[in-house]
């Protein structure tokens, strides 16, 4: 049975940084974050394949970075500049498997 396991997340001030980090037990091809505010629908926030394409939405673009270390199965999400809209729980995806525990990342003064 594949694992997702993340790690990382947090409470900052506007303007600071997280890592959000995330190893899944087995090699799988697209890996990623979503982000999730109660009351609404989980969205998309960056992907990236084995062979490192990456694709980020509007928001995180300039903002976020997500890496990959394919051999240990580990992606990362670099988040800087982080805003008060950036603030909600962040899960982890590989392939069509996604976290169900999630990760809260809070931005407030």
């Amino acid at each position: 049975q594949v694992q997702l396991v993340e790690s990382g997340g947090g409470s900052v001030q506007p303007g600071g940084s997280l890592t959000l980090s995330c190893t899944v037990s087995g090699r799988i091809f697209v890996m990623g974050w979503e982000r999730q505010v109660p009351g609404k629908q989980r969205e998309l926030v960056a992907d990236i394949t084995w062979s490192n394409l990456i694709s980020y939405q509007p928001f995180a673009k300039g903002r976020f970075t997500i890496s990959r270390d394919v051999d240990k199965n580990t992606i990362w999400l670099q988040m800087n500049n982080l805003k008060p809209e950036d603030t909600a729980v962040y899960y982890c995806f590989a392939g069509p498997m996604k976290s169900d525990q999630g990760t809260q990342v809070t931005v407030a003064s």
